[in-house]
This record gives structure tokens, sequence and C-alpha cells, in this order.
């Protein structure tokens, strides 16, 4: 059976609708925390890396300092062990970051549903997506961009890792939870909780099967690359 390490950076997150959609598919999903205070996970055992959000930004000396700077030295056991990567908000930026582009922060946020503009020829749902980031990624060259908003890249692939700048895993429960953790920003843009809460309850049920599909294009992608590795 096929086992995927999900990291996470705030006891509040999870894998969410992104874990379910790998648990249905038959994988097992094993979710450990990387912060200042935790130990380095190893992928060693595992086929797949999921990286999760962090209210931190990965071009923060500090947090790269704390912590940041050995989540960079596991990807680079993933890229050296051939353990794929599906990078979502911060671990979309890590895996930019990890491939050599840069991360900055945006001119705007993007907080709430967005639809995305997907390249033609990507089986990538348009949304919405749920957003919640400051920043924008600029992609190495030899990434493919695979949807994007006038803000950001929105979905990029890097060999067999692939970057989401959205939070296909959210559903209203872990929304919520990140409310209760202290976390008022929404606030800040003049956006409501209650009213982001209750538009998040409603596409719940939509957003499990567009994250099961970005589940399923992530791991055909992977399984295409590897192959395409195999024959060379």
């Amino acid at each position: 059976m096929s086992r995927v390490l999900c990291v996470r950076h705030h006891v509040e997150d999870s894998p969410g609708l992104i874990g379910e959609a790998f648990a249905e598919r038959g994988h097992d999903v094993d979710v450990v925390m990387l912060d200042a205070l935790s130990p380095t996970p190893r992928v060693t055992g595992y086929d797949f890396l999921v990286i999760l959000g962090s209210k931190h930004a990965v071009y923060d000396e500090a947090i790269e300092a704390a912590w940041f700077g050995r989540e960079l030295d596991l990807l680079d056991e993933a890229d050296a062990t051939g353990v794929a990567v599906l990078g979502i908000c911060f671990g979309a930026q890590a895996l930019c970051r990890h491939h050599g582009g840069v991360v900055t922060r945006a001119d705007e946020p993007e907080i709430g549903w967005y639809e995305v503009d997907v390249v033609a020829g990507v089986d990538l749902p348009s949304g919405p997506w749920f957003e919640y980031h400051y920043d924008h990624c600029t992609l190495p060259a030899r990434a493919q961009v695979w949807a994007s908003t006038p803000r950001a890249v929105q979905a990029f692939a890097v060999g067999a890792d692939v970057g989401v700048q959205f939070h296909p895993e959210i559903e209203e429960v872990q929304l919520a939870r990140w409310f209760e953790a202290g976390d008022d920003e929404p606030r800040d843009f003049d956006l409501d909780p209650a009213a982001l809460l209750a538009e998040t309850a409603r596409e719940t049920p939509a957003a499990r099967l567009r994250a099961a599909q970005l589940v399923d294009l992530f791991l055909a992608h992977v399984a295409s690359i590897r192959a395409s590795n195999a024959q060379s």
C-alpha cells in the first residue's frame, strides 16, 4: 500500500479533503508536525510528501533559521529519493524556492473563494478554490504553469512535484479551527468570518469533488513522470 507523509505547521491544520481523497484511493496518510519544537521528519518509506500551509512566509529569515531551513532539507531528501511532493499554499511556495524560484509579498492578498484560469490541456477544475495568502511565486524557468489568477500563479509542476497556491484541503470545520486559533486576519481586509464560514459550508460538497480531481491529477502526473524517467 502506498504511503503519504503530510507535514503540517500548526496544530489546527489537517490534510482535510486532500487527505480524504488519498485515503479513498488506498493510500495511508501519516500527519506530522514540523515547527521550531519538532524534529525533522524523514521521507524514508513514503511514496508521496504533502506539505500544508503556514501563517508564516517562506522568505522570513527568522522562520528559516527556526525550522523552515529543515523543511528545505526535507525537500532535498524527497528530490534525491524520488518522493513526489504536493505543496499547498506555503508548501507550494516552499517548492518554488526549492526548485530555484522566488517568493515575494503580493500587492494584494487573496482570501476567500476564487475561480482560477486553467491552462488548456490541464485537467484541473477552475474552482472555486479557497485562497488564503499574501504572497506570489516567480517560478523557475523549467516549471510548467497549470493555473493562475491576475494576482498569482495558482498551480504549477516542476518535474514530478506539484504546487497549488490555493487550499484544496479546506472545509468549514478546518476553517472554523483557524478562526478559533485566533486568526482574525479576514477582518483586516473588511471580510466577515461568519460569512466566509457560511460560504465555505455551502462549497464543501463540491470542493470535496474538486479535491479528489486534484489528487487524481497529481497521481497521474507523477505516474507519467516516473514512467518517462524509467524509459530514459
